[in-house]
């Protein structure tokens, strides 16, 4: 039977994915958003993860109700997995896509999840979800299998065709038809995973191990600190050791780092394993938003700066760099904090969507070069433009008074960083 691919979930994840099954698959894209789904139709990606151009060219149909994709046999799943207040994952995107998914299920059909999960949700749950909605058998009837995204938010370079992909299914004949289907997109390797398990399991680690080396490394930055010891420099010096790990300090937030160790620690709990390594790096890399906030204000009291009303410029509001997407992102954790000192914050980001910062802090986005009178300069983000600037350009915000600049992200120039009229601290 010819191919068709639905694509449940267009997100920064599922629209690179369904734009590269469309060029050579009859394909369709599903969102509960109406509002995504009605930019997409207008050629539009607020991800920016495809060009207005790509989109143009793109023959692929963009909709709401899952019934538009009642006679297509090959669903692909990539909707969010976060967590709730608890830090306890939240299965309910997931769920729900399922569940859609079952109203047009059909013998022979395929199922792929590469939302990312703890070991046993694609085969425990979402097989018994099928199975109960449908009347279908698993692994006779249909088939499924686990496909992990790797997609990297604003990566121009590691796109979805340029990463290997893992793939698995419930049986030798899926695992044959998936990687088959994957391969015949993308330009790099397709690794077969010897099982939906062991393919989930290998997502939810890459990400743990990010998070562990990360949370190392903001411990040593937080004890270096109390050593008066600049971190940077100890990790240049070490760096000169051939097998030395090049991890930075920062904040960890989003939608994968900080969000995939709860899903592995949460299965262990049930386990009888409590995860000592785990949460020990999620503790850590939750504290460092607290730390900078507190820097902050440390370094206006010591200059004899009113905390009440400071101008402080917060550069950069997303979880990452040279992306617009503000989930999860730690800097939130840190405003709020300033904003309990009764500060003044200004919000300054170049790749926000303006309406959303709106929304999530009642503030406008400013302009940079419209920056005047500022008290304390806040660097969270390593966003290309915030990289070109010149001491100059730094320098002119604070309007003559003597320049305090929290740089979490180690990238002014060297001439701020070594002047000793300036107040600079770098996690």
């Amino acid at each position: 039977m010819e191919k068709s691919v639905c694509v449940i979930g267009l997100g920064y994840v599922g629209l690179p994915v369904a734009y590269n099954f469309a060029k050579k698959y009859r394909t369709i894209g599903i969102d509960i958003s109406k509002k995504r789904v009605e930019e997409l139709r207008n050629h539009q990606d607020s991800t920016r993860e495809i060009t207005t151009d790509e989109l143009k060219a793109l023959e692929m149909n963009f909709s709401t109700n899952i019934e538009d994709a009642s006679d297509y046999n090959f669903f692909i799943i990539t909707v969010p997995t976060p967590i709730d207040s608890y830090k306890t994952p939240d299965l309910t995107p997931v769920i729900s896509a399922t569940q859609a998914v079952a109203k047009v299920l059909k013998k022979g059909d395929t199922v792929v999840y590469e939302s990312t999960v703890y070991p046993g949700v694609t085969e425990d749950i979402c097989a018994k979800i099928l199975e109960e909605k449908t009347g279908l058998k698993f692994g006779i009837d249909f088939f499924l299998g686990y496909s992990p995204e790797r997609i990297n938010p604003g990566d121009k370079e590691h796109t979805f065709t340029k990463i290997t992909k893992v793939v698995s299914g419930c049986c030798s004949d899926s695992l044959k038809e998936i990687a088959s289907m994957y391969a015949s997109v993308i330009e790099a390797d397709v690794f077969k995973a010897t099982s939906i398990k062991v393919a989930e399991a290998s997502k939810v680690i890459e990400n743990i191990q990010r998070d562990v080396n990360i949370g190392l490394i903001n411990e040593l930055a937080l004890i270096f600190d109390k050593m008066d010891i600049n971190t940077s420099e100890v990790l240049e010096a070490s760096g000169t050791k051939w097998n030395f790990l090049n991890f930075k300090p920062g904040l960890v937030g989003g939608h994968c780092i900080g969000v995939d160790p709860y899903y592995l620690s949460y299965k262990s709990k049930q386990l009888g394993i409590i995860p000592q390594i785990i949460n020990a790096g999620r503790r850590v890399n939750d504290s460092i938003a607290t730390h900078v906030s507190q820097k902050a204000i440390k370094l206006l009291i010591q200059n004899n700066v009113n905390v009440k009303g400071a101008n402080i410029a917060v550069l950069g509001l997303t979880f990452k760099e040279n992306c617009p997407d503000l989930r999860n992102s730690k800097v939130e954790d840190i405003i709020r904090e300033l904003n309990e000192y009764a500060t003044n914050t200004i919000l300054v980001d170049p790749h926000c969507n303006q309406e959303e910062v709106l929304i999530k802090y009642d503030k406008e986005i400013q302009e940079f070069n419209k920056l005047r009178d500022i008290d304390l300069l806040l660097i969270n983000v390593a966003h290309r433009e915030f990289l070109n600037l010149s001491e100059e350009d730094l320098v002119k915000v604070f309007s003559g008074k003597p320049p305090i600049i929290v740089d979490v992200k180690n990238i002014c120039p060297n001439t701020i960083k070594t002047n000793t009229e300036y107040t600079y601290w770098s996690l």
